[in-house]
């Protein structure tokens, strides 16, 4: 199997992070939600990589990966800037 880093390279722009309420695209910070179906749909993990969007009654991220937000700007420099990916585990969460 791929490790979660090459998956993440290409996939990089379809990434989301834990906020209240749900999940923000990192990028355009549309709302978004961890389908019921998938297996991390219960774990909520702070920052994910998303295969695809399906909208139901919500927008659902469907084949969804936990990451690490560090991946991010190493795999994409040039599309990321640190400010977007600080990551806020400090911070008290919803």
């Amino acid at each position: 199997p791929l490790p979660p880093q090459a998956i993440t390279a290409g996939f990089f722009y379809h990434s989301a992070r834990l906020c209240r309420g749900g999940y923000r695209t990192v990028k355009h910070q549309q709302g978004v939600f961890i389908h019921p179906n998938s297996s991390l749909f219960e774990l909520q993990p702070r920052w994910v990589l998303y295969h695809e969007l399906v909208f139901t009654t919500k927008e659902f991220m469907r084949q969804v990966l936990e990451i690490e937000s560090s991946w991010l700007l190493e795999v994409a420099p040039h599309y990321y800037q640190a400010k977007e990916l600080e990551d806020g585990s400090a911070r008290k969460m919803p």
